[in-house]
Formats: structure tokens, C-alpha cells, sequence
């Protein structure tokens, strides 16, 4: 049964031992924020505050030897990785696992949000292996290229790929071929550093003649930009690959070589066939290929992101070409939900040296101006000597383009001028613009997302605060690219990691709520104690609700983080505003002044010290601030059994509490604010 205790007035308390009094009405510690885990330890690394660097675009670091001791690992996500890239086409499946779990275990000391990407290695054509020393190309000498397992030898070198003789047809040249003046299809080797041209070919070997000549080492890459090939998008090592990425939780999963839509499809078929629970990892599209530049609208729409891969594109079509596809696909991609990676050779020569060029300097810069969602790193951290110092030096150069950028683009928003002014209708497709909607009225979702955008800048506010249960909140403010950061606040762990890749959204955990004014005032809440808002700050809120529960992102609100006046610790689970009466040391003769004013449940009673004549005052009043500290006190049992919200062992500002004035309590969370309309 459990003892009793009088209370004034007569009246009999049950006093529940305190495992048995009900979660709703148990004490919660003002450190600990209800609903949620915590997501802001005081350590230097974590998420933290303005005075740590925030950069809107993220860092993609390649996992390789040279990043795989976990101090060096915990390195790069301190410097700034954002997205750890797995490179399928090394290593194999133990190598791979190591440091996936590796990342996400320090990840998770940290606090920060790292994504998993596994590139595939997709139809790479390679050559196969060479004597020892590699075979000496000699201009002008014929060299035969056969699918033969055997040995390279001068005059002689295998392919690994069997179908690439048949898709090459002596005498078929595609229109970029006659438009060069060329007389033979070119086949190039080792990243474009070898040529050459093809004389003809049967189903098994390929008659060629050197035009740049040199030494071809083992399974160097093969490029054939006038080809088109037949090879299939997927190998059977890209369907095992996938395998392994979907049993390790990869949050993204990256097709190379794509040429069509219906590359990206074959894909998704696979993923979804073997998703736990159906859930589909997302799929970036790597843009290597002239043919995916020519269908770049349908890969955009078939994609959940893309990756302007500048390696092989630079072969496939002409280096001089690069700069202005990445420039529209950039373009493009901001213009819809999908966010956009340029990759390959931003810091090439820190795989060597201490700093980089000058050069390399202005394309990183030129990438966060174009507004790249990341920016990523290759042979830097998978194989260099500086590691550590690459995504650093990346990071501070991306800080100070984003500076730049902030006071002369507040908004990047880029529009279908700007990218036809560039290339026309002709030049990537069929130049419907950025926006596959661009015809139709936008959805609600779109339009309360440009408007949450909009009034951010017009109110001046700290930051735009996401709760979103799948990201897509998130993600539609971040097309928008505002001026301020975007912070997520999800329940899902998978979201959480995904939301690390796109441009200017800072992802927070929590854990879902059951209506829409909880998960509102708890992101809030975990917004101000990750540190990216303090008191006083003025945000705009955002997300979904549909009949009641979070849903499609359909509503704005602008708040103001309201200022701490004290906190304590909180008896059951409300919050509620109300006007104080104040009821100071000494004063017992102003409760019966209290009593005659007719006390209402709107008020909440402040007291330092409660004894059995203000103890009456409890029993009219909404709410109750005391210094008090016992558990079992008659002030929190009183509390618990009237369920209303109360704040024992309060510290702060008691001065600043004065008769009639209008305050908030939070029992969840043990604080009492000032009130702000």
C-alpha cells in the first residue's frame, strides 16, 4: 500500500516509493534532455559551437593505407571528413570491413556524423599483367591486344574485359571522331598518358599502332572514348560488392561508368531485391562517360545523387571540356534534391607534398563557389604521405570561398539562364532546366521549404532547426543553399549518417516524438544544446505534420530561443506558461493575501522555502518553482499527485522572478525560461 502523509487542509498523499512513481511524473535531471540522446559532449572534436569551423560544403576522404590506423582515421574527422569513401576496386571484403567498423566506432566517440560510401568498381577495363619492369610502348610500333591470359610482352598485352574487341568495328567512328578529323578510333592507357589507334579488330584482339608511347605497367586503366561499349553496368564482382555494402550498412552506394538511366535502374533492383526490410540504400551516379553527359536529365532523375568523377571523364571526353560539364551538372543537381560530389586530382600533388599548388588551391575554391554539396579526396588520403594535412588544407580553402561566397551569394540559387547561357538546349540533354518541375507549380513541401529559406534571411535568424524522420526536410531546404545552417534533427541513425553529405546540414540525433509540438520544441532544444544556438537567438523551425504526426514538410515557425532563468530538477512531464506569485522568506501573512486573490492554475507559485501555511497555496496553483530538493518532499509529492509541473532544488536568477510576471516551466527538462511572444 504504501505510507501515507497529511497534507495541509487534512488532505491524505500516498507517497510512492520513487521506482514506482510513473515515468510521466518522475523526476528528470536538468542535464538530461528527455526523448533524446545526447549529442553534444564537451569534447573538441564534437559538433559544437560558432567558433568552430562549419563549413556548409562537405569532405569525401577515400579509405586506403594510408588512412587506415585509427588515429589517423579519428585525424581526418577531426580536419573535417564528412563521408568516408570505400574504394571497391582495392582491397578486398576483410580490408574493407576493418575500417567501416573502425570509422563508425570513432565516429561515434566523436559525436559526429560520418557516411559510408562504397564506390563500385563497375566495367573498369584494365589491362592485365606485364613482365617484370612493365612493356616499353614505342611510337609507331603495332601492338596487339588480346583477351589471351598470358603475359604482357612487347608486341603483346592482355585485356581483363572480353567483350571490348567485339565493341570495337574498325571504320565506325561516332560523330566526335569525324568532328576531330581522327582516322582511327583511339584506345587510351595508364590515365590518358599512353595512346593508341586502332587498325582493327576480331572478337578476341585488337590491332592497334603506339602514338604515345611508354612503359605499361600491370592493370592500368583503359579508356575508350569513341566506343560504345556493350559491357554490361554491372559486373559479377559490382553484385558481390553490393552484397558486402548492403550487410555493412553502407549509407551510400556509388555506380561507376554509368551511361543511361537504365544503368541506374539495374542497379536499384539489385539494392532493393536485397535491402533489409526493403529499405534501398541510395544510389550516386558517377559521370565518367561522354553518353552520361548526353543523358545527364534522365541519370539526374534516376539518381539519389551524382558525382562529377573527373578522372576518367577528362579521358573520355577532353580536359578542356571538364570545367563546363561540372559547372552545369553542379548546376543541375542544385536544382533538384540530389546532391552532387566533384571529385578526382583537387589536391593531386599533397599525395607527395606538404601544400598544394596554386592551382589546386583555386579548383577546390571554384568547386564550393559552383556549390558543390562535397568536395572529395582520392589518392590524398587513400595513398598519400599527407593524409591528415590534405583534408586540412582542403578545409581551410573551402572556408574561405564559403566566406567569400556568404557576403556576395546569401542564397546560391542557380537559374535555367545561367546554365543554358553556358550550353544551350544541346548541350546536356534535353535542357528542361534545373528543376524537373519547373513546368508545374511547386509542392507544398518545395514552397514552405523556400519560404522557411526566405525568412531566415529576412528575420536574421541563427540557424533554420529540421526535425525530420526521413531527411527529406532537410534535404529540400538544402537545395535552397541559405545562409545559415540547417540543423537535422532525426530519429534514425541511417538518416543521421546520410544527411553528413549534403551541403550545409548539420545532422543531430534524437529519437521520434509523438506529436507535432514535441518534436518541434525538443529539435529546438537539442539545437541550443549541441551549441549551434544559444539564448536569444532568433531560428526558424520547420517540418511535417499530417493529421497530427510528423509527415511531409507543410509548416514554418519562427522562435526565439528563449533565455534560462533557472533550472532544477523537473517533477512530471509538462510544460506550461503562467504568471509567477512570488511568496519570498518570511511572508507567510501574504498567503492569506494570495488566497483571497483567488489563485488560478495559471498561476505558478514561487517560493524558496515551503512550510505548512504556503503548502496550502500548491493545491490552487498550476505550477510550482522551489528551492526545495527532497524527492519524497510533501512540495514534490503534492506535485505528482495534483500532475501538475513543478521545478525542486531551482538555482538562478530568483531576484529576476517578480509578481505577475509571465514564465515558462519545463518539467522535462528542469528549466524555467522567460516568456517571448
Amino acid at each position: 500500500m504504501g505510507r501515507y502523509m497529511r497534507a495541509p487542509g487534512g488532505r491524505m498523499i500516498r507517497a510512492r516509493p520513487a521506482g514506482l512513481v510513473p515515468a510521466s511524473n518522475r523526476l528528470h535531471s536538468s542535464r538530461a534532455v528527455p526523448g533524446y540522446r545526447s549529442c553534444a559532449r564537451a569534447t573538441g572534436s564534437a559538433i559544437s559551437n560558432r567558433s568552430s569551423r562549419m563549413l556548409r560544403v562537405k569532405i569525401v576522404c577515400t579509405i586506403g593505407p594510408s588512412s587506415t590506423d585509427p588515429d589517423i582515421l579519428a585525424q581526418l574527422i577531426d580536419a573535417g571528413m564528412n563521408v568516408a569513401r570505400i574504394n571497391m576496386s582495392h582491397g578486398d571484403h576483410d580490408f574493407h570491413a576493418r575500417n567501416i567498423h573502425a570509422i563508425r566506432e570513432i565516429a561515434q566517440e566523436r559525436n559526429r556524423p560520418v557516411a559510408i560510401l562504397v564506390d563500385l568498381q563497375g566495367p573498369k577495363l584494365r589491362v592485365g599483367e606485364m613482365q617484370p619492369g612493365g612493356v616499353p610502348l614505342t611510337a609507331g610500333e603495332e601492338l596487339i591486344l588480346t583477351t589471351d591470359d598470358i603475359i604482357g610482352e612487347p608486341g603483346r598485352v592482355p585485356i581483363q574485359n572480353k567483350e571490348v574487341p567485339s565493341s570495337i568495328e574498325r571504320g565506325r567512328h561516332d560523330a566526335r571522331a569525324q568532328a576531330a578529323g581522327e582516322a582511327h578510333e583511339r584506345i587510351l592507357l595508364d590515365d590518358g598518358l599512353l595512346e593508341l589507334e586502332v587498325l582493327d579488330a576480331t572478337e578476341t584482339t585488337v590491332r592497334t599502332r603506339v602514338i604515345v608511347g611508354g612503359i605499361l605497367e600491370d592493370r592500368k586503366g583503359m579508356n575508350l572514348p569513341q566506343t560504345r561499349l556493350t559491357v554490361p553496368s554491372m559486373t559479377e564482382k559490382d553484385r558481390v560488392d553490393v552484397d558486402f555494402a548492403l550487410e555493412h550498412q553502407a549509407d551510400w552506394i556509388a555506380l561507376s561508368f554509368v551511361r543511361t538511366a537504365a544503368d541506374i535502374h539495374a542497379l536499384r533492383k539489385v539494392v532493393q531485391s536485397r535491402a533489409p526490410l526493403g529499405r534501398a540504400t541510395p544510389i550516386i551516379s558517377k559521370i565518367e562517360k561522354p553518353e552520361a553527359v548526353e543523358n545527364i536529365e534522365e541519370i539526374i532523375q534516376a539518381s539519389d545523387g551524382l558525382m562529377v568523377a573527373r578522372g576518367d571523364l577528362g579521358i573520355e571526353t577532353s580536359p578542356e571540356a571538364v570545367p563546363m560539364i561540372q559547372k552545369m551538372i553542379i548546376a543541375r543537381c542544385i536544382g533538384t534534391d540530389k546532391p552532387v560530389i566533384t571529385a578526382t586530382q583537387m589536391l593531386e600533388s599533397m599525395i607527395r607534398n606538404p601544400r598544394p599548388t596554386r592551382a589546386e588551391a583555386s579548383d577546390v575554391a571554384n568547386a564550393v563557389l559552383d556549390g558543390s554539396d562535397a568536395i572529395m579526396l582520392s589518392g590524398e588520403t587513400a595513398a598519400g604521405v599527407y593524409p591528415v594535412e590534405s583534408v586540412r588544407t582542403m578545409a581551410n580553402i573551402a572556408q574561405e570561398a564559403e566566406r567569400v561566397r556568404t557576403v556576395t551569394q546569401p542564397h546560391y540559387r542557380p537559374s535555367q539562364q545561367a546554365v543554358d547561357g553556358f550550353f544551350g538546349t544541346s548541350a546536356a540533354g534535353s535542357g528542361q532546366g534545373t528543376d524537373s518541375r519547373s513546368d508545374d507549380a511547386p509542392s507544398v513541401a518545395e514552397a514552405v521549404s523556400q519560404a522557411t529559406v526566405d525568412t531566415a534571411q529576412n528575420v536574421g535568424a541563427a540557424a533554420i532547426i529540421a526535425p525530420t524522420a526521413r531527411g527529406a526536410t532537410a534535404k529540400k531546404l538544402a537545395r535552397f543553399r541559405p545562409s545559415v545552417p540547417i540543423i537535422a534533427v532525426t530519429p534514425s541513425h541511417l538518416v543521421y549518417r546520410q544527411l553528413a553529405l549534403y551541403w550545409g546540414v548539420f545532422p543531430l540525433m534524437g529519437q521520434r516524438m509523438n506529436t507535432i509540438d514535441e518534436m518541434l520544441e525538443d529539435a529546438v532544444r537539442i539545437a541550443l544544446r549541441a551549441g549551434f544556438v544559444q539564448q536569444g537567438d532568433v531560428t526558424v523551425v520547420t517540418g511535417g505534420v499530417v493529421g497530427g504526426v510528423p509527415g511531409e514538410t507543410n509548416l514554418m515557425t519562427v522562435r526565439r530561443i528563449a533565455r534560462v532563468l533557472m533550472h532544477g530538477q523537473g517533477v512530471g512531464n509538462r510544460r506550461m506558461s503562467g504568471r509567477v506569485v512570488r511568496l519570498r522568506p518570511g511572508q507567510d501573512h501574504r498567503a492569506q493575501e494570495i488566497q483571497r486573490r483567488m489563485m488560478t492554475t495559471q498561476d505558478i507559485l514561487v517560493a524558496e522555502e515551503l512550510d505548512q501555511v504556503s503548502m496550502e497555496l500548491v493545491y490552487h496553483a498550476g505550477g510550482l518553482i522551489t528551492a526545495e530538493s527532497a524527492p519524497d518532499s510533501i512540495a514534490a509529492l503534492a506535485a505528482v499527485e495534483l500532475g501538475i509541473p513543478a521545478i525542486l532544488q531551482a538555482t538562478g536568477e530568483w531576484d529576476e522572478l517578480v509578481d505577475g510576471q509571465t514564465i515558462v516551466i519545463d518539467a522535462r527538462t528542469g528549466n524555467v525560461y522567460e516568456w517571448d511572444l
